[in-house]
């Protein structure tokens, strides 16, 4: 999900809610929008019944004109302050509350980190910025316990193994998180699949498909055309399985993973491969049209929690980094009913993408308990657009 910084200058970000006084004052604001829309009437209808000469119409007409003029400026002027005040209601609306940095639980590294920081050369010709203000989530204000306990170690030492903590941050939508000045924390050792626990179907996949909606890899890799897939994206990757299984085909894949349940992200990278630990929330931190293939596994199904629009902005972003030609292999996406399944093709449809594979079936889930569910799998090749 995006995040705006917090700029903090008396260590209060403030942002008011709406009061009584409020209510007032928006009370007030219809009435003189009002009042002044009756005054344009009257000027744009009224005119004068004894006229002794034309110079005397002519100033009328003059009168009539500046006070048209006039009222057309505090209408506008009404209309600007009423876009002001419902911005205001808006943000009030969405939540956001005082940030008092001030409290008593609040660690100095937190105040450290989100107080602005003044460029050591002055102000920037380029950008006009004269200082560094530091980001955190929107969110964050409202976990600001658990953040100050996040925050809350001993300068220069070992950081406190504080990854259930994070993990629990990201998940409340506290991301990013605020940088630390501590030293990592010793990850364990060794790491089997034991640790990543029994729940995590699909996670260790065979290499031939079960089913028709499991996908092989050189089928897929077929599909993008010899030596042409070189980097891809997994969203939702679980253990990793895909980026390995991609790395024997001299496919370097960046997996996007959260410990849930597991340490999955230690797990990806005992197996070398490059794990990114952050939600699908947050924009995918790459540069546009950089993917020759990007995968969406089942977690992209469950992450949407039931929303289209929070689809779209996650297959609108896996778009953007997706370059023109390049693969999006949808991996058994779980179709809770007929209507997630028109979603989701009206959904593609918008894209224009070229269907080079697709198939709807169903599966036995979870394995064994012979009850089926319905999955669509597809491999589609996103077309080359021109600018518009």
């Amino acid at each position: 999900m995006g995040s705006v910084s917090l700029k903090i200058g008396d260590g209060t970000a403030r942002f008011r809610r709406a009061t009584v006084w409020s209510s007032a004052a928006n009370l007030l604001m219809v009435l003189s929008v009002l009042t002044t829309n009756l005054f344009a009437l009257y000027a744009f209808t009224y005119a004068p019944t004894h006229h002794k000469n034309n110079n005397h119409n002519q100033l009328h007409a003059h009168k009539n004109i500046s006070l048209i003029s006039e009222h057309l400026a505090l209408i506008i002027k009404e209309i600007d302050t009423s876009q002001k005040k419902l911005a205001q209601m808006e943000r009030d609306l969405l939540g956001y509350d005082t940030i008092d940095i001030s409290r008593p639980i609040v660690p100095p590294e937190l105040k450290l980190f989100l107080n602005p920081h003044p460029l050591p050369l002055g102000k920037d010709s380029r950008s006009g910025i004269t200082q560094m203000v530091s980001s955190v989530g929107h969110a964050c204000h409202r976990s600001i316990d658990l953040l100050s306990h996040y925050m809350n170690y001993k300068l220069a030492g070992p950081c406190p193994d504080h990854s259930a903590l994070a993990q629990n941050l990201l998940s409340r939508g506290c991301e990013p998180l605020p940088r630390r000045r501590c030293r990592g924390w010793k990850a364990a050792t060794k790491i089997n699949g034991s640790e990543i626990g029994v729940d995590c179907v699909g996670c260790f996949r065979a290499v031939k498909g079960r089913s028709k909606n499991d996908f092989v890899v050189e089928d897929v890799l077929g599909l993008g055309g010899i030596g042409k897939v070189q980097i891809g994206l997994d969203v939702g990757g679980g253990s990793g399985a895909f980026a390995a299984r991609m790395a024997e085909k001299n496919v370097t894949v960046i997996t996007l993973a959260m410990n849930v349940d597991g340490p999955f992200n230690e797990f990806i990278a005992a197996r070398g491969m490059f794990p990114l630990h952050m939600s699908l929330d947050q924009r995918l931190p790459f540069y546009d049209n950089v993917f020759d293939l990007v995968r969406g596994g089942g977690l992209v199904a469950g992450d949407d929690g039931g929303r289209a629009e929070k689809l779209e902005f996650l297959m609108f972003d896996i778009d953007r980094v997706l370059r023109a030609g390049g693969l999006f292999w949808l991996d058994n996406y779980y179709c809770a009913d007929e209507e997630r399944k028109r979603t989701l093709t009206r959904l593609i449809e918008r894209f224009g993408y070229k269907k080079l594979k697709w198939v709807v079936g169903e599966k036995l889930h979870p394995p064994g308990t012979g009850k089926s569910q319905v999955y669509l799998s597809a491999v589609l090749q996103k077309p080359a657009r021109g600018v518009h």
